[in-house]
C-alpha cells in the first residue's frame, strides 16, 4: 500500500530530549532548548541543513499536538504556505475558533486521513511528542525525521517517555550530517 507519509520532524539532544527543562509559554523550549535550533540558522543555505529544511517547508500538511500548537502560538493560523493544520487534542471547546485553516481532532484516525487528503502526493509535517505518540500508537507515523544535535540536556521533555507503545522497530532510511545536527531518517516498520 503506497500512502502519503505523515512524517515527524524534530529536534533533540542526544540524551532524548526535545526542549528543556521548564517548557511554558514565555519560554516553549526550556531552559538550554533553544540550542536545539541552532542547525536552523543554515535553513537558507545549499548544504544539508537548507536541503532539510525545504523538504519540511514542502509538505502538504500539518499535524501537531495541542500543547505544541499552544506553545507555537497558534502559528498565527499559517504554518507554512497555508497548508492545513491539523491538531490532536483531547477536547474541543465549541467556542475556541482555532485561526486559518486549522482544525481540532479527538479522533486519530481521522486527523491522519484528513491530513493525507489535503497533503494530496506530498508528505504531511508532524509536531510534538504527543500527536507523534498518538500517531504511533494508532498506526498512522510513518517516519521520523530526528534532527539529533550534539547536546547533552540533562533533563526536560522527552520524545518518547514510556507510553505503552511497545516495541517499535525502525529502519534507518536517511543520514545527512550537517552542521550542529545529524538528521537520520527512520521509516516505521510494520
Amino acid at each position: 500500500m503506497n500512502r502519503t507519509p505523515l512524517r515527524l520532524y524534530m529536534s533533540m539532544s542526544v540524551d532524548g530530549y526535545i526542549a528543556g527543562p521548564d517548557d511554558r509559554p514565555g519560554q516553549e523550549l526550556g531552559r538550554g532548548g533553544g540550542r536545539l535550533f541552532n542547525w536552523l540558522d543554515d535553513r537558507m543555505s545549499e548544504g544539508v541543513n537548507g536541503q532539510v529544511y525545504a523538504e519540511a517547508s514542502s509538505t502538504g500538511a500539518v499535524i501537531s499536538g495541542r500543547r505544541t500548537f499552544e506553545l507555537a502560538g497558534r502559528w498565527q493560523g499559517d504554518h507554512h504556505d497555508g497548508v492545513p493544520i491539523h491538531v490532536l487534542t483531547h477536547t474541543i471547546d465549541p467556542a475556541d475558533e482555532p485561526p486559518g485553516s486549522a482544525k481540532f481532532y479527538t479522533d486519530v484516525d481521522a486527523c491522519a486521513d484528513e491530513a493525507r487528503e489535503a497533503a494530496g502526493e506530498r508528505a504531511v509535517l508532524v509536531h510534538g511528542a504527543s500527536a507523534a505518540r498518538a500517531l504511533l500508537a494508532a498506526g498512522q507515523l510513518d517516519e521520523l525525521e530526528l534532527h539529533l544535535v550534539p547536546v547533552l540536556l540533562g533533563g526536560g521533555r522527552r520524545l518518547f517517555e514510556p507510553a505503552g507503545l511497545g516495541h517499535v522497530e525502525l529502519e534507518l532510511v536517511r543520514r545527512l550530517e550537517g552542521r550542529n545536527a545529524t538528521h537520520l531518517r527512520y521509516r516505521v516498520v510494520r
